[in-house]
């Protein structure tokens, strides 16, 4: 009997530290999935995707509706229990990239989203040219060491756009604002390498004037 209850305590501490150790890995692979991609409660593009694939492998039921539902989550546990992943009904990295997705999908298209909404704002009424010309600035500052190193940090710099300031940021875009953006991120660069750009006919600031002129188009003058 003694013999038996000294084997009892060693299986017992095994026990509880492959649970601690369990318990830190989900802990852990539940934060990167909370932290950054689809779960309870998303909407958008992913969520379609996600709900798509799920449907193709029989897994999913219910409407490709681009919500994060209860049905969604149970899907995704079944997903993720054939494939031998943390079953959290988390759309994490390690269970999209299983799926084929790619976490820069979503980022992709806020991104477009995001310079689309500019140049909406900024420029709607200009030729099309001058709105890919005026993503193509943004994009230009990005890479520029003199400026924040992302889309979103360059147009919400404070004082970089009018359109952030007087709220225009906020109006959905029009398509050829979306096709305009998608351009400039593709390569196009009208504005010849510009970071900045003004209407020489409002503009009333002798520092900009004096910055080398690229090219005008529309009401636009380009500088770098």
């Amino acid at each position: 009997m003694r013999k038996k209850k000294f084997l009892v305590i060693p299986i017992i501490c095994f026990i509880l530290v492959g649970i601690c150790v369990v318990g830190f890995s989900v802990s852990k692979n539940n934060q990167e999935s909370i932290d950054t991609l689809s779960k309870m409660g998303s909407t958008g593009a992913e969520v379609r995707k996600i709900q798509t694939l799920l449907q193709g492998y029989g897994v999913y039921t219910g409407r490709i509706d681009g919500i994060y539902g209860t049905k969604t989550r149970e899907a995704v546990k079944i997903f993720q229990r054939y494939n031998g992943l943390t079953v959290d009904g988390i759309a994490g990295p390690q269970t999209l990239k299983k799926m084929g997705i790619s976490s820069q999908t979503t980022s992709s298209s806020s991104n477009v989203n995001l310079l689309a909404r500019l140049v909406y704002g900024e420029a709607r009424g200009e030729p099309y040219t001058g709105q890919v010309a005026v993503a193509a600035v943004v994009l230009n500052r990005v890479k520029s060491p003199n400026f924040p190193n992302s889309i979103a940090g360059v147009i919400y710099q404070a004082g970089a756009f009018d359109a952030v300031s007087d709220g225009q940021i906020n109006m959905t875009p029009n398509q050829t604002a979306i096709n305009a953006a998608t351009d400039a991120i593709n390569g196009w660069d009208p504005s010849y390498g510009a970071i900045y750009y003004f209407n020489p006919n409002t503009a009333t600031n002798k520092w900009i004037w004096s910055r080398p002129h690229t090219v005008t188009i529309g009401e636009h003058r380009f500088c770098k």
